[in-house]
């Protein structure tokens, strides 16, 4: 069996710590952090406040379509209750009873040619 030999000579070597590069780097990186982190919060926001408000509209579309539907059924009676007080026989009984009036008789009717 041949024998492996074996080479160190490019084994990266560990850098010295405290060095400028690696400070300026970690600040850089910092601050891209920190800018992501502000942009993230601010979508957030953002999304939650347009979720609330798209909460808010539905209730306020519910509460005037239950109102829409409740004057439409206030209309609805309102306009039987004209009908029914515009019967001719309603008319002729208030007339007689509570204004005093009667049917004309034939002396009372003049007939203009």
């Amino acid at each position: 069996m041949a024998q492996a030999k074996t080479e160190y000579g490019k084994v990266a070597a560990p850098r010295a710590f405290g060095g400028a590069g690696v400070s300026l780097q970690r600040l850089d990186m910092f601050k891209f952090l920190m800018v992501c982190m502000f942009l993230l919060t601010i979508v957030s926001v953002f999304h939650v406040w347009s979720r609330f408000k798209l909460i808010d509209l539905n209730l306020q579309i519910a509460e005037s379509n239950r109102q829409l539907k409740e004057a439409d059924q206030e209309q609805k009676r309102l306009k039987l209750e004209v009908a029914s007080l515009r019967t001719p026989s309603r008319i002729e009984t208030i007339a007689k009873n509570d204004l005093g009036m009667a049917l004309p008789t034939e002396q009372q009717v003049i007939i203009v040619k």
